[in-house]
């Protein structure tokens, strides 16, 4: 009976998709660039969402949020905006993120979009965008260039202010940030999201008390914050299964 209930509990925790990632090369002007491409199993057409790294590049913990992601039932892209660089020295990360054309980083995001729409399995009216950190930043950048994208995910990334750019955002937005983030205060969070419902564009936002810059990355030693990090999941996932499964 013991055995039985240790088997039905670790079955409970196998996901409904085991999805795989797979290299996938996809052009982005006159480039070919690479990103990590996983794909739920079944049937589709599944929604999709490209996923943006953080000042690191790609390294394995946003393989790890896209793979997650896809075990939910969303084709996910995990581009890689640095070309295959990637670093876990915040001094090196600096200098990939100072060197980094954003014109160069919005082509290959708009490029990725268009790569999730031209896949079989994917809904093409129903792709989102996630990033943290700089990824952020560049999720908010898409839903501004892109007025196709049905839902936007900005953990803790740089934020808009110029009100003509503001009002070319057409996607539901999600931010999620720390109160103790010295580079992005509250008020300007709180800031952005009155401008944008003055607006009336649809935002929901949450600032973390006790959270900083980082705080979902287990990474960051001293700034994780697990408990704030389930509940960033847990309200991600309704939103995205709002936005984009319905």
């Amino acid at each position: 009976m013991k055995q039985l209930v240790l088997l039905l509990a670790v079955l409970t925790t196998i996901p409904v998709f085991a999805a795989n990632g797979k290299t996938v090369a996809y052009k982005s002007g006159d480039e070919t660039v690479h990103g990590v491409l996983y794909m739920p199993r079944g049937k589709g057409p599944f929604p999709a969402l490209v996923v943006i790294h953080e000042w690191w590049g790609l390294v394995p913990w946003v393989k790890d949020q896209a793979s997650k992601l896809a075990d939910q039932g969303y084709v996910t892209l995990a581009v890689d905006l640095y070309r295959g660089k990637a670093t876990d020295s915040p001094e090196t990360a600096h200098e990939l993120m100072r060197g980094l054309p954003e014109d160069r980083a919005n082509r290959d995001l708009l490029a990725a979009v268009q790569y999730l729409k031209s896949q079989k399995k994917v809904n093409p009216a129903k792709i989102g965008s996630i990033g943290w950190c700089m990824g952020g930043g560049y999720s908010l950048d898409l839903a501004i260039a892109d007025p196709t994208l049905a839902a936007d995910v900005i953990n803790y990334g740089h934020l808009a202010t110029d009100p003509a750019r503001l009002q070319q955002i057409h996607a539901p937005i999600l931010g999620l940030f720390g109160a103790q983030d010295k580079g992005i205060p509250p008020a300007d969070v709180r800031k952005f999201e009155q401008d944008l419902k003055g607006m009336g564009k649809s935002i929901d936002v949450t600032i973390y008390p006790d959270a900083g810059h980082a705080f979902q990355n287990p990474d960051n030693k001293a700034g994780y914050r697990p408990a704030d990090t389930a509940d960033a999941w847990n309200r991600t996932l309704e939103f995205l299964d709002a936005n984009l499964k319905k």
